[in-house]
C-alpha cells in the first residue's frame, strides 16, 4: 500500500480508507483527458488499484491512447452509482506502458469479469499485445462521503 506522502489529500477519509474504497470498489474509472480540439474528454475505464497507483489499459490506437500520448495530465474520479454518494476524485499524469498492456488487461478482466474464460474476456485477451497499461499516480484526491446525510436505497 502506498502511503500517498507526496499526495495532497483532502476529505473526510484517511489514506487507508481511500486505498480500501479503491481495492473494493467496481464502478469504472471516469477519466477526463484534454481533447486535440481543447474541450475535455470523459472515458470510462476498469481499473485496479496496485503498487501506489491506479491501473487501466487501453488499446493502443484508442482515442484514449492517443491523446494521453500528446498529453499525460488527467482528472479522475471514482464513485458509487447509488446513494449514499461517496467516492474519491483527483488530478494525475499518467504514464503510458506498452510493455505491461497484456498483464494489466488480464488482471482487470480478472477483477471485473471473475476470470478470463468468458468469450469477452477471451476476445480481448487475442489482441492483448495491442494494450497498453495506464498507471495513475495522483497529484491531489479529494473523498467524499455522504451516507451520515443520505438514506441507502
Amino acid at each position: 500500500m502506498s502511503d500517498f506522502s507526496d499526495v495532497k489529500l483532502k476529505g473526510p477519509w484517511s489514506v487507508a480508507e481511500v486505498v480500501s474504497f479503491f481495492e473494493r470498489e467496481r464502478s469504472p474509472l471516469r477519466l477526463a483527458l484534454n481533447g486535440s480540439d481543447g474541450f475535455p474528454l470523459v472515458a470510462s475505464l476498469w481499473f485496479r488499484y496496485a503498487e501506489g497507483a491506479l491501473w487501466c489499459a487501453t488499446h493502443q490506437e484508442s482515442a484514449v491512447a492517443r491523446r494521453l500520448a500528446q498529453d499525460p495530465r488527467v482528472a479522475f474520479e471514482v464513485s458509487v452509482n447509488d446513494p449514499p454518494y461517496l467516492g474519491v476524485r483527483g488530478q494525475a499524469a499518467i504514464e503510458r506502458m506498452p510493455e505491461a498492456g497484456g498483464r494489466e488487461l488480464e488482471a482487470l478482466l480478472k477483477r471485473y469479469l471473475g476470470g478470463t474464460d468468458s468469450s469477452l474476456a477471451q476476445w480481448l485477451l487475442s489482441r492483448a499485445e495491442e494494450e497498453v497499461a495506464l498507471r495513475i499516480r495522483p497529484k491531489w484526491i479529494t473523498a467524499w462521503d455522504f451516507s451520515d446525510r443520505m438514506p441507502s436505497r
